[in-house]
């Protein structure tokens, strides 16, 4: 009995000491980061917002950024946990590329680039890609009275490139790309 009861506690202190590196290291490797690990805070109008959080913006007048299933709550992040083959989940797709195509009738011959009609598993991600930007350009420039080119030309200069162009896709924040849209008159 002896045996086991010391056997285990030198377990525990090796987890303690392997999982307390771990923490220390993940902890540390954060501090590198261009936000040093914390949320990065915007301040526009007198409002704060999150830029690595998604945010809702309904009016035409703004880009739209991915649909959330936790309707962009940011205390309850989780995806819908329906599969691709499962027929509720289909028809809510379906609809959303029906509005989609409804709000955007320009682009009827263009494919619906996929993160502007499928939840991201948190459904919080704040970054569309540069096409599902570039689709809602025309409807932007409509409404906003600009001309498409600038409207394309603020898409380009808020597009992250991937990493050493290799590690991810071209992706913009939709709420930093929307502050610029209010910033440009």
């Amino acid at each position: 009995m002896k045996n086991y009861i010391v056997s285990a506690f030198r377990l525990t202190l090796v987890m303690l000491a392997v999982v307390g590196v771990y923490l220390f290291v993940v902890y540390a490797g954060s501090k590198v980061l261009p936000t040093q690990g914390n949320a990065e805070i915007i301040t526009h109008n007198g409002q704060k917002f999150y830029a690595n959080i998604g945010q809702d913006f309904k009016s035409p007048k703004y880009f739209h950024g991915r649909p959330s299933n936790v309707d962009y709550n940011a205390a309850g992040s989780g995806g819908s946990n329906k599969g691709p083959s499962n027929k509720e989940y289909l028809d809510l797709v379906q609809k959303r590329i029906d509005t989609l195509k409804m709000q955007h009738p320009e682009m009827s011959g263009t494919e619906v680039p996929v993160e502007l009609v499928t939840a991201s598993g948190s459904g919080l991600d704040p970054d569309i890609s540069e096409a599902g930007a570039l689709y809602q350009a025309k409807r932007i420039a409509k409404e906003r009275s600009l001309s498409e080119e600038k409207v394309e030309q603020l898409i380009a200069s808020h597009t992250s490139k991937p990493l050493i162009e290799l590690f991810g896709p071209a992706k913009v924040n939709v709420l930093q790309l929307n502050i610029a849209l209010d910033q440009l008159k």
